[in-house]
């Protein structure tokens, strides 16, 4: 016969027992989970290394992949060289309502254009607003993590490298225009300077001051 309040006690030990240990539930999103380096959150774009092969699209088991682009003419390299033809991305879309996270676009694309990210914040109210764009795609690649290299005296991933480059180019081409600005901007100055000393363009003084 078993004593009455004992299904309590037992309840009551269980709880006084964990009061004393470490709590391991996180205050989400108070705090952030800590993802593994290579969690499935979602699939990012980087633009650059698109080629519009169409391969992606191809495999995807769910057809949830949309992409459009358009033919341009390529100027010739060198005089008497003949022109060629390249594609050009118009659109690049995933709907993400479809997509079952299998992973095998970032495993076919051959020019390293697609990667695994692990931000998964991008819950919508709307269904129809799941079909992100290439300009959010873009977006997420910025979130990549990079890969663990192999061995410390690797080279660097040439994902990585691609992306350093195409920083570099932006950021000389805006140095240059801002040089080109400070340049014009400085002689400018120096016109209205000599113009208000009474002077030409050439440091000369004026021919009415040329006796004074």
């Amino acid at each position: 016969m078993s004593l009455p309040g004992r299904g309590l006690a037992k309840g009551l030990a269980v709880t006084l027992r964990t009061m004393t240990r470490r709590t391991v539930t996180q205050q989400y999103p108070e705090t952030p989970p800590e993802l593994v380096p290579r969690s499935r959150g979602v699939i990012a774009l980087f633009e650059e290394n698109c080629t519009v092969c169409m391969l992606c699209a191809r495999e995807c088991p769910d057809w949830c992949i949309y992409i459009d682009s358009h033919k341009e003419t390529v100027p010739a390299a060198a005089p008497g060289g003949r022109e060629r033809s390249r594609n050009v991305l118009d659109r690049f879309a995933i709907d993400f309502s479809l997509c079952m996270y299998c992973g095998i676009c970032v495993e076919v694309c051959p020019f390293d254009a697609l990667f695994w990210s692990p931000e998964f914040e991008y819950a919508e109210e709307d269904i129809r607003d799941l079909v992100h764009e290439r300009d959010r795609l873009r977006e997420w690649m910025w979130t990549v993590p990079a890969p663990p290299a192999l061995d410390p005296r690797a080279e660097e991933p040439k994902e990585v490298a691609a992306a350093r480059r195409t920083a570099d180019k932006l950021a000389a081409a805006q140095a240059a225009e801002a040089a080109e600005a400070a340049q014009a901007a400085q002689a400018e100055r120096t016109a209205q300077e000599q113009a208000a000393q009474g002077r030409d363009a050439a440091g000369r003084p004026r021919d009415g001051e040329a006796g004074a």
